[in-house]
């Protein structure tokens, strides 16, 4: 499932070498995710490769409990690095079969096919995200009770789907950094994907460390829902449906500021009262009771600032639009003005000075004679 090669040439490149790891990348992450796959025949390896496989730290006591309850530890250092490699055997696949079909059909220049290919694998992975945690709220019951995002705190006990859902996420952001070697992106495009990526990454991190992942799964889906609608929007785009770009845009710019306050209220009702209720004066790493003063206003501070900063971007990013509409708009002025402008009736003086020097005296002196009255007619 190797990428296709966008060059001429016809000869391989060097086993190992750059352009063959490039182009092969599918294909070599694919044999080692394999390797375990097939481990999981045998008897012996089967214990080793499961832990890379299946998840870990069931916690489900099969006498009184019906549904299987999962916690973290460290063996989910395992599987998160199996999923990091099957989303970047994943990526390719999407990348190969779909948005390299449909930029052949648009004809993109450099620029854009880099962002189109950023946007739609975006897309995708937000969609599902989506998708997935809806159906874990709903599930949860976060909707009709929203004080289940900190009573029964520490939050040890994920479902499958709970705990699976992070460990994509995690795998998923750890895998945009090779992405960026794989797909060789440009150096002014990389600061953009690595701050994001790393952003996303520390944050759901975070949360599954310290148990605050009731609130996280929240905070994702909303931030989620937003930037899918910014991707699909820019995908429209790229693909000039510019009636329906204005008005994704739009909604794209009320959505955003509409988020950036329900995740800091959301926030604020869950560090700043609901844990509060029960807090503790030490954290303890064996109960994963993390409800501390000191960790709860880090946590509730680090997404305001989160929130604080992207506002700050949005609103630095539409004023340059405006700016560079009105710089636009006084040019087009300055030039259509300057179409039209008629060129001034020269005055005597100016008519003269355009004469060769010798010319210039008899002309003044035509100028300056005085008319004689004509003879009247006896």
């Amino acid at each position: 499932m190797g990428i296709k090669r966008r060059t001429g040439a016809t000869k391989s490149p060097p086993i190992l070498s750059h352009e063959f790891v490039i182009a092969n990348h599918a294909d070599i992450v694919s044999c080692v995710a394999m390797v375990f796959v097939l481990c999981l025949l045998f008897q012996a390896t089967s214990p080793i490769a499961s832990m890379f496989v299946a998840l870990q730290h069931n916690i489900t006591d099969v006498f009184t409990s019906e549904v299987v309850h999962y916690t973290y530890g460290v063996k989910d250092l395992c599987i998160v690095f199996f999923y990091f490699l099957i989303s970047i055997v994943m990526h390719a696949v999407i990348q190969e079969y779909l948005l390299d079909k449909v930029n052949r059909k648009l004809h993109l220049s450099k620029i854009k096919h880099s962002k189109f290919n950023e946007s739609g694998q975006l897309l995708i992975f937000f969609i599902i995200s989506i998708a997935w945690a809806s159906e874990i709220i709903r599930r949860e019951g976060y909707l009709t009770s929203i004080s289940k995002l900190w009573a029964d705190y520490p939050h040890l006990e994920m479902t499958y789907l709970f705990k699976f859902y992070f460990i994509i996420q995690i795998s998923y952001w750890l895998h945009a950094f090779p992405e960026l070697y794989f797909q060789k992106v440009k150096r002014d495009e990389m600061g953009a994907r690595i701050t994001y990526a790393t952003l996303y990454g520390i944050f759901f991190t975070a949360a599954y460390a310290l148990n605050f992942t009731r609130i996280a799964i929240c905070l994702s889906i909303l931030h989620y829902s937003v930037e899918a609608l910014f991707h699909l929007s820019r995908l429209l785009y790229f693909a000039d449906k510019l009636q329906i770009v204005n008005y994704s845009f739009k909604l794209w710019n009320v959505l955003f500021v509409l988020v950036r306050l329900g995740s800091i209220t959301l926030s604020v009702l869950t560090f700043w009262y609901g844990l509060a209720t029960h807090q503790t004066t030490q954290f303890n790493v064996a109960e994963g009771n993390f409800n501390t003063q000191i960790i709860r206003i880090n946590c509730l501070a680090a997404v305001c600032l989160l929130e604080a900063w992207m506002m700050w971007n949005f609103i630095n990013f539409h004023l340059r639009r405006m700016r560079e509409k009105a710089a636009e708009a006084a040019a087009l002025r300055k030039k259509s003005a300057g179409g039209v402008r008629k060129k001034p009736k020269k005055t005597e003086k100016e008519d003269v000075s355009e004469l060769p020097e010798v010319d210039q005296n008899t002309n003044k002196g035509l100028i300056h004679r005085p008319n004689k009255a004509s003879p009247k007619v006896k």
